[in-house]
């Protein structure tokens, strides 16, 4: 995976969603950031259900039909859980760029022992960084965040690909006035 590219391609998006809505004044966008990561997490946390044992259905959802059909061959499926991660990349390459990051080497990801676990660490990595925004903090958010992919078993060239198609999405989404 290409990070300094996809800073790039986030800081596009992030011009775009700027020139159609501006920021307001007295208005704190990076604790929207915050919250909307924490927010793309949770729904990928729903995606995985991993953590629900209350209940006997805990397999992630990794396959869903997009556009029904009448016809197997004619249906469009989708995973969830990766466009859910995915979302949740856009938020945090972004809440990177607020601060200035626009490039980081990631040699090595950071894994908890559980994926459950691993939700828990990005959350208190991500509150970690909301407190001292620094790129030390940054990094580990990152690192976690990245360790979670692959512990969800997403390739790299996966996470790319379907970040770029959300991407897209997301720019079609502004011209369209969303």
């Amino acid at each position: 995976m290409n990070l300094k590219y996809l800073y790039e391609i986030q800081a596009g998006l992030m011009a775009h969603i700027e020139k159609n809505h501006p920021v307001q004044e007295g208005e704190d966008r990076n604790e929207k950031r915050l919250l909307a990561f924490i927010v793309e997490l949770g729904e990928c946390a729903q995606e995985h259900r991993g953590f629900k044992y209350w209940s006997k259905d805990q397999q992630p959802r990794t396959k869903a039909v997009r556009v029904p059909a009448m016809m197997e061959e004619d249906k469009e499926y989708y995973n969830p859980l990766l466009e859910e991660y995915v979302d949740g990349l856009h938020f945090v390459l972004e809440l990177g760029l607020a601060y200035g990051i626009k490039q980081l080497t990631v040699n090595q990801t950071l894994q908890s022992e559980n994926i459950t676990k691993q939700f828990l660490e990005i959350i208190a990595a991500a509150m970690d960084y909301e407190v001292i925004p620094n790129q030390r903090r940054y990094a580990c958010l990152l690192k976690s965040y990245l360790g979670l992919g692959e512990m969800l078993g997403f390739t790299q060239d996966e996470i790319e690909q379907a970040y770029l198609a959300k991407n897209e999405i997301n720019h079609n989404r502004q011209l369209s006035n969303y």
